[in-house]
């Protein structure tokens, strides 16, 4: 089938490479011709504005947009303006369900299909493919339907789920139609949630293997005498020197924590064993602050993902101030002073 992408970045240029190799064909726009340029010598289309991809595409259109959800309501906006009643917009990007609602309904009014595709896969998503979570009118979706067959990864070698026979299903070859316009993102916004608290169990993990040897440590620092620092309770229990390379190496064979994330985590950490060059400064480009919103909505718990939001925002020192506070109201009640910061 013939289609549009608008956003040539890390994941789009690759799902429009992607979607190539599988026989669509492309109409490709970037701000940055370069981006432009590289996928047309690869067989796209290339053009060099909105309004050129849309008169470039056979009716009814598909346009799928990957773009930051920051820039994604103007794109949204300025491509509905070209788009006639049966064409079809798709998100692919990390946009709010909420905003899905609502240019949905919007651009119902005029006829035009809008389809919010949540997408998990990353810089891996050409060859491994993309986990595809999709809401919109079933018409629109069904129509695109081909193009997200080819963009998933398919069955794999994946072991089926037991009592699933016969044909493969959707969401068995790594797509699925979650439910109305916004379902897809809201998924994927869940499924980032997921992500931050699965990426945090296995840094504080990896941080107590990291801090096994306190006990030698701590003998080797004479401030750990002092009265004002908790004395390591058997310090001769922690002289272990673990290396979490090899460890991380270890759980990916047999161990129920394996998976894809520890599989990246022992890359990391065989390329870079020391984590030399990284600050530890971790952002959070959205999910995770709308997925404790919405369980606070709906008065779901959700302990662990909002923790995980919350040490994202201690990693970049926006718990400075509170520390601060803190170190200063035990000078207060007891005279206590700051020592020397120390590993342990």
């Amino acid at each position: 089938m013939h289609f549009g992408i608008i956003g040539l970045g890390r994941m789009g240029a690759n799902i429009a490479r992607r979607a190539m190799r599988a026989g669509h064909a492309c109409v490709a726009y970037d701000v940055d011709p370069r981006s432009v340029e590289a996928l047309a010598a690869e067989g796209a289309k290339g053009v060099a504005g909105i309004a050129e991809l849309v008169e470039a595409l056979p009716a009814p259109r598909v346009i799928w947009l990957m773009i930051p959800a920051g820039l994604t309501g103007d794109v949204v906006a300025e491509t509905a303006r070209l788009l006639s009643a049966g064409d079809i917009l798709i998100d692919g990007g990390n946009s709010h369900y909420r905003d899905d609602v609502r240019r949905g309904r919007e651009l119902a009014e005029r006829g035009i299909h809008y389809v919010d595709v949540g997408t998990s896969g990353g810089v891996f998503g050409l060859e491994r493919g993309y986990c595809l979570m999709v809401g919109g009118p079933d018409e629109a979706v069904a129509a695109v339907e081909p193009l997200l067959r080819s963009l998933a990864p398919g069955a794999g070698d994946v072991a089926r789920t037991p009592g699933r026979e016969g044909e493969h299903s959707p969401e068995e070859l790594g797509y699925l139609h979650c439910g109305a316009t916004g379902a897809g993102h809201f998924v994927k916004m869940v499924h980032n949630g997921i992500e931050y608290g699965m990426m945090a169990a296995f840094a504080e993990g990896l941080n107590l293997l990291e801090h096994a040897n306190a006990g030698a440590e701590r003998d080797e620092l004479s401030v750990e005498h002092a009265a004002e620092v908790a004395p390591l309770d058997e310090p001769e229990l922690y002289r272990f020197d673990i290396d979490t390379s090899r460890v991380t190496e270890l759980w990916r064979r047999g161990s129920v924590v394996s998976s894809w994330l520890l599989d990246l985590t022992a890359a990391a950490l065989r390329e870079n064993p020391s984590l030399d060059g990284l600050a530890g400064r971790v952002s959070d480009s959205g999910e995770g602050r709308w997925t404790v919103k919405a369980a606070i909505d709906v008065g779901v718990p959700v302990p662990v993902l909002a923790a995980s939001l919350f040490e994202r925002f201690s990693s970049r020192g926006e718990d400075r101030y509170a520390n601060q506070v803190l170190s200063a109201m035990r000078q207060q009640f007891g005279g206590h002073r700051e020592l020397p910061g120390s590993r342990a």
